[in-house]
């Protein structure tokens, strides 16, 4: 009885998400919910995935993949939830998921019935499981013909009917939107993230395309995304060798690993490519202000031509943080805010109710 009385609740809050009027008395609830007390210590949420010794995945957070299409993302994931379903390690993803907590959902928004069951097999063979056989430590479920709203109902009933589930694979997540530069549905669709890592305590990883024509994840959910995530990984193809794939990190809370790639072998299998070697070329350790106008231009006219514009002052810093690293500068934030002064003094940024805008007209150089 008192498990039912608790999933009640559970489904009473996440029901109310996306109100927008409450009563003195949920308010009341949500705010004593919400209440960070001293003589109260949370417990440091369990570690489930690494690569080499770096974290990559916690309870209670979420992570994402990227890159641009036929980058081998699918084949990414395959190696991550095969590591999990082993408790042990695939290319250079190690996992263990605590007892208790070792199942897997994977949802997929794209793909047909038959691909999605190519995709199921593929784990299966990579975790050392009979393909012939269902596996009841993971739950592969196609979501490709329903409307996106459907989509976060039907996972967000999965996750609150079912237990044990520590990990959950998202193949889609644009998918869950109508809009994918709508700025409410991103923000919407991560807090539902958020929510489902908190409340069921488990790991959400996601898969979001990058644009084609730059490195950026598409949409202001991308940028939401990249803000709000634990990791985000990028999964690229080699510019020499279009058979291996590259995966490095964009952004990670903890310390950064070292990149690795994969190729594909005459089994459709990934493989580690033990020999490859990333080679990593690192900008000159100047301000960003110090840049020359041609990469400013090229950085700020990709980003802003392609994105809603950052709304908030340390929505703008962190993001313009990410952009540049992304590009091969990453500085810290005292940098950064350096370089927003000084656009803003030059009239390249500017700010009206709508939030900040970008000017081609300027020079940062002294």
């Amino acid at each position: 009885m008192e498990q039912n009385k608790e999933q009640t609740i559970d489904t009473t809050q996440m029901g109310m998400l996306f109100k927008s009027e409450f009563s003195d008395k949920q308010l009341e609830a949500y705010l004593n919910q919400g209440k960070i007390k001293a003589s109260e210590r949370p417990d440091n949420p369990p570690q489930i995935l690494w690569v080499d010794d770096c974290t990559i995945a916690t309870f209670g957070n979420f992570s994402a993949s990227t890159g641009k299409a036929k980058s081998k993302k699918t084949f990414n994931i395959s190696s991550i939830v095969a590591a999990a379903l082993k408790n042990d390690r695939v290319l250079n993803y190690r996992a263990c998921l605590p007892k208790g907590k070792d199942k897997i959902f994977y949802f997929d928004t794209e793909q047909s019935r038959y691909h999605c069951h190519n995709v199921l097999s593929r784990i299966l063979r990579l975790a050392g499981l009979p393909t012939n056989k269902d596996c009841d430590r993971i739950t592969f479920v196609g979501l490709r013909e329903y409307t996106p709203s459907l989509r976060i109902s039907l996972i967000d009933y999965a996750l609150r009917k079912s237990k044990g589930y520590g990990l959950v694979i998202i193949d889609g997540l644009r998918d869950l939107m109508y809009d994918i530069n709508n700025a409410k549905e991103a923000t919407d669709v991560m807090t539902m993230l958020m929510a489902w890592t908190s409340k069921h305590n488990l790991h959400i990883h996601c898969v979001l395309h990058l644009n084609k024509n730059d490195n950026n994840t598409r949409g202001h959910i991308g940028t939401e995304l990249e803000n709000k995530a634990e990791t985000v990984l990028v999964i690229s193809k080699d510019k020499q060798n279009t058979n291996i794939s590259e995966v490095r990190p964009m952004h990670m809370r903890d310390r950064e690993f070292s990149s690795f790639a994969f190729s594909i072998n005459e089994d459709s299998m990934p493989v580690l490519e033990e020999g490859y070697h990333v080679t990593v070329v690192k900008s000159k350790d100047v301000p960003l202000t110090s840049l020359s106008e041609d990469i400013h231009q090229e950085i700020l006219g990709e980003y802003f031509g392609s994105h809603v514009p950052p709304a908030k002052y340390t929505e703008l810093v962190d993001t313009l943080r990410m952009v540049y690293a992304g590009k091969g500068y990453k500085r810290g934030t005292n940098a950064v805010k350096a370089l927003v002064k000084r656009l803003m003094e030059k009239e390249v940024l500017t700010k009206d109710p709508d939030g900040y805008h970008y000017h081609d007209n300027f020079s940062t150089a002294e």
